[in-house]
């Protein structure tokens, strides 16, 4: 497809998204999107998921940038929570939550809240015009990566998160394992055994990743707050001016850039999730940072460590609509309720929906620029609202966490067995929280283990049943050396050292 021909089919995408009637429907959808991310532990998907019975009352067109609106409107609001209160209310903004909250403690709330909303403006924007020029390409290239490259992706981020999470990377991999452990207990994907339910009919379902989720954060956030910070010197919340200086701008730029420049392909490839690409920006923020830049990492919060991540997460949920589109292949939980709302409407995404359904496809992609703008109109102004936030009372935020935090859990599945389960997850959070375990890796492990299980099961028969699968693809052989060295390079540094 030549540029002109892309040029023309987004202008018709726009005269269809720009009628008043799609505006007030991407308007809508962004501002649920932005209140849905605010609030800690109800995140896009399980609003979308409330919200698609809809689709047997509006056109597709319409409904489908409805659902466009909130799914990234819920990102700009989680990284709101994650800076504020230190409760993230997705997966994707985990990170924003280290290095946003001590910002916001030592009084830069304005400041963090600035750089994620721009930051999320500029990845947003790029990854959009990323989609537009390259799904159709895409289509072909993700066609061609098979099982070992797959699992080598997961490795890859299996020991990047468990290395540069936390003081140590033992307790790192330890998180890791718990929640490889947990993401074992169902029943098996390819067999269907049923494994590590100790008869525990709820469980053959496996543990519900929100239930974790959200016991890990909001409830062992609000634990912590009750057993131990009354006892200890609360710092006070200062609130600076909402604009960045002149020197945030020069520290958030190019932290934008390269994280958009790490979440854009990750979007593409159907290996799973912002974890990942949040992850690596955040290394390599770390990692670049000098001097006194890198002192303020994991003590007053440094920016980078907020604006990277935080354009990786925006550009990684833009560009995961290219496998929706192109291949019919979800990249997370929201993308696949997404998928489900297509479906009810007849439409299949894949490789040929570029010419089934043009007119909804292009309007959809012209959305999300119309989208963009719109949330920064909605955020930047708001900022000064939501930092008000922080002068609620401790045990009034605390226990309206609490109420939300059991009131989706609950919502889920109607079941009070997810309740105690919940409350049991959030104990096991405290603890780790006590002992300065990251709770991250837990969460990386439950969500990709049982994927990268998968794969390096199907990666095996594809070799009969040889591992030497594995070296014999020069990408997948790639991502390996480079796992090595993650894992042998640091060390090795520091005995020269």
């Amino acid at each position: 497809m030549d540029l002109m021909e892309t040029w023309n089919l987004l202008l018709q995408g726009f005269a269809t998204a720009g009628t008043p009637v799609n505006l007030l429907w991407a308007l809508v959808g962004c501002a649920l999107g932005t209140a849905v991310g605010v609030l800690p532990g109800i995140g896009p998907a399980t609003a979308v998921a409330m919200l698609l019975p809809i689709t047997t009352q509006v056109e597709a067109t319409a409904s489908m940038i409805f659902f466009a609106g909130i799914y990234y409107g819920a990102m700009y609001g989680g990284s709101t929570t994650s800076i504020l209160l230190n409760t993230p209310g997705e997966t994707a903004t985990m990170v924003t939550a280290m290095e946003g909250n001590k910002m916001a403690k030592s009084g830069r709330a304005g400041a963090a809240l600035a750089t994620s909303a721009i930051g999320s403006f500029v990845a947003g924007t790029i990854a959009t015009v990323i989609v537009t020029l390259f799904a159709p390409v895409v289509a072909d290239f993700a066609v061609k990566l098979g099982p070992p490259e797959y699992f080598m992706l997961m490795l890859l981020a299996f020991t990047t998160v468990s290395a540069v999470l936390g003081q140590s990377t033992v307790r790192g991999l330890t998180a890791l394992f718990v929640g490889l452990a947990a993401g074992l207990v169902g029943m098996d994907q390819i067999t269907g055994q049923v494994r590590y339910t100790a008869g525990v009919p709820e469980f053959l379902d496996g543990i519900e990743i929100v239930l974790v989720a959200v016991g890990l954060f909001a409830v062992a956030e609000a634990m912590h707050a009750v057993l131990f910070e009354g006892k200890t010197v609360e710092t006070e919340n200062r609130m600076s001016r909402v604009t960045m200086s002149l020197k945030d701008w020069r520290r958030s730029l190019p932290a934008w850039l390269r994280g958009t420049a790490i979440g854009a392909p990750f979007g593409c490839i159907p290996a799973g999730g912002t974890e990942i690409p949040t992850f690596l920006s955040y290394a390599l923020e770390k990692k670049l940072a000098k001097g006194e830049n890198q002192a303020e990492f994991g003590t007053k919060g440094a920016i980078e460590g907020v604006a990277g991540p935080e354009a990786a997460n925006n550009a990684t949920v833009t560009a995961a609509l290219i496998p929706l589109l192109t291949l019919g292949i979800p990249t997370s939980n929201t993308t696949a309720i997404i998928l489900g709302a297509f479906q009810n409407y007849g439409i299949q995404p894949g490789p040929q929906l570029f010419t089934s359904a043009s007119a909804l496809v292009w309007a959809l992609i012209a959305s999300l620029y119309i989208g963009n703008v719109m949330l920064l109109v909605l955020n930047l102004p708001m900022i000064g609202l939501w930092v008000k936030l922080l002068k609620v009372p401790k045990p009034q935020l605390y226990a309206g966490i609490l109420i939300f935090a059991t009131v989706g859990a609950y919502g889920m599945r109607q079941s009070a067995f997810d309740l105690f389960l919940l409350y049991a997850i959030g104990l096991v959070g405290l603890v780790m929280r006590r002992f300065n375990f990251p709770t991250a890796p837990v969460l990386v492990g439950m969500i990709l283990g049982p994927l990268a299980e998968a794969q390096m099961r199907n990666a095996i028969s594809i070799g009969e049943g040889s591992p030497m699968i594995f070296l014999q693809r020069p990408m997948s052989l790639g991502l390996l050396v480079v796992i090595v060295l993650i894992l042998v390079l640091p060390r090795l540094l520091k005995r020269r050292a």
